[in-house]
């Protein structure tokens, strides 16, 4: 049970509840995050670009977004992001290994790195000078910052879900990233 009360959109402002409506999904993360209505509109705006607008190939999204929710633990992030990551390539033997804490048997040379570097963004803040090296010889420079900006986000999202315990629903699918094509 949550901690703090959801947003009832009747009786939000109206501002509130038409970004409230007009959600593809109507989770339970957006009414909590409705909670600060002057964040809310920015908020919502950074996670549609993060899913639908970084150069950063999605595979690559999910696999971020995912160990954040292993490593927060963030349960509610992890449910909402399976069904995105398979979509976007990951297969259920990742997924698996993904949710063990296994970040090296069934994943490629690029993933693993983002996964290393996601882990240190979790547990460190700064990324070893190691991991940022093997990173600037592979991706570019704004591939480096919205990995960067994803895992942020989802840390965020992590700390907001678990302190104010976010009531977990069936997963949405892919609906969301959907409406964002």
């Amino acid at each position: 049970m949550a901690r703090l009360p959801y947003v009832d959109p009747a009786a939000a402002s109206e501002e509130v509840r038409g970004i409230l409506e007009r959600l593809p999904v109507k989770l339970n993360i957006f009414r909590m995050m409705a909670q600060a209505p002057t964040c809310f509109r920015p908020l919502l705006s950074l996670g549609t670009a993060i899913l639908a607008r970084q150069q950063l190939a999605p595979k690559l999204r999910e696999l971020v977004i995912l160990r954040v929710a292993q490593q927060s633990p963030a349960r509610y992030e992890w449910v909402q992001h399976v069904p995105i990551g398979l979509a976007a390539g990951l297969t259920a033997q990742q997924i698996d290994a993904l949710d063990r804490g296994d970040i090296d048997s069934s994943f490629s040379r690029e993933e693993n790195l983002v996964l290393r570097f996601a882990t240190e963004l979790v547990h460190g803040v700064r990324a070893s000078d190691a991991i940022f090296a093997e990173l600037t010889a592979r991706f570019t420079p704004q591939e480096i910052v919205e990995l960067i900006l994803t895992a942020g986000y989802y840390m965020m999202l992590a700390r907001l879900m678990e302190t104010t315990g976010v009531d977990l629903e069936a997963d949405a699918g892919t609906k969301i990233v959907d409406a964002l094509k």
